[in-house]
């Protein structure tokens, strides 16, 4: 069973304080060289994919390059160290990373240009595998497993089980949004409900982590002090990141789906209504 080590020292290295915080930038070669070479592949099936008769648009490339950015930003800035510090600068990571950098990467399209990358430049665009509903359901278990207490603190002894947190959830995040995208302008309803149930699930998550009577996450326990903040005033904090920003995004894409739903109903066309 994971366990929770103090004695070991976080894949971000020990925890950060004010006066050295800027100072603490991850540069990891293995994530250095994970990163680059996922740009170099995007950047030969981007160019193999306009040559052929799949034409990649300029706007899918910036969202990607967009998406990018900003998971480097996330793993390498000072935000890694201070995540060791605070439980809300973790959650404010993952908040980023599967609210911002998600939705920009799936948007570039990186399952067809990285199958260009390999000689496969005839294809469309690969539908996403799955509905809305199933990659919601694997996004909210896995949110809610990583968040929970122990397997939060096991990240914090184990490497390993650092990198499997992040994969896991920004894949199933990756997942859910190339979904959500694919089917929005053909499945509407089945985006409306994938996006409902999502800003449900993580609001009600980043609720009880906010109103929670007691510190929940070990890891935290002697590194909020330096940071102005109490245990529980800093869990309180990353549940509200969690609960606000997780409610809106999904929220704003329901919304968007609720309208395109309506658009395509005939009782919404009034000319359509009227016809026999």
């Amino acid at each position: 069973m994971w366990h929770y080590d103090p004695a070991v020292t976080p894949y971000c290295g020990a925890p950060s304080s004010p006066g050295t915080l800027w100072f603490r930038w991850n540069l990891d070669p293995a994530l250095i060289a994970g990163l680059v070479a996922l740009a170099c592949l995007y950047a030969i099936g981007a160019v193999r994919l306009n040559r052929g008769k799949r034409r990649l648009g300029r706007g899918e490339q910036t969202a990607f390059w967009a998406g990018w950015a900003v998971v480097a930003a996330a793993l390498i800035s000072p935000l890694c160290p201070l995540s060791v510090s605070l439980f809300a600068a973790r959650i404010g990571q993952h908040m980023i990373l599967e609210l911002v950098a998600a939705p920009l990467v799936a948007a570039g399209n990186p399952v067809a240009v990285f199958a260009g990358a390999f000689g496969r430049t005839d294809a469309r665009r690969p539908p996403a595998r799955g509905m809305p509903l199933t990659a919601t359901a694997v996004f909210a278990a896995l949110l809610w497993f990583w968040h929970a207490p122990v397997a939060y603190a096991a990240t914090f002894s184990s490497t390993g089980v650092y990198w499997a947190m992040h994969l896991s959830l920004f894949g199933a995040s990756l997942w859910l949004w190339s979904t959500l995208l694919d089917r929005f302008s053909r499945h509407p309803v089945a985006v409306l409900l994938g996006s409902v149930i999502s800003s449900v699930q993580m609001g009600f998550l980043g609720a009880l982590i906010t109103f929670a009577p007691r510190p929940l996450y070990a890891p935290h326990a002697l590194t909020t002090g330096l940071w102005g903040f109490t245990q529980l005033q800093d869990q309180q904090l990353g549940g509200a990141i969690m609960w606000v920003p997780g409610c809106v995004v999904f929220l704003a894409v329901a919304m968007i789906a609720l309208w395109r739903a309506l658009e395509r109903s005939d009782w919404a066309d009034p000319v359509a209504s009227r016809a026999p």
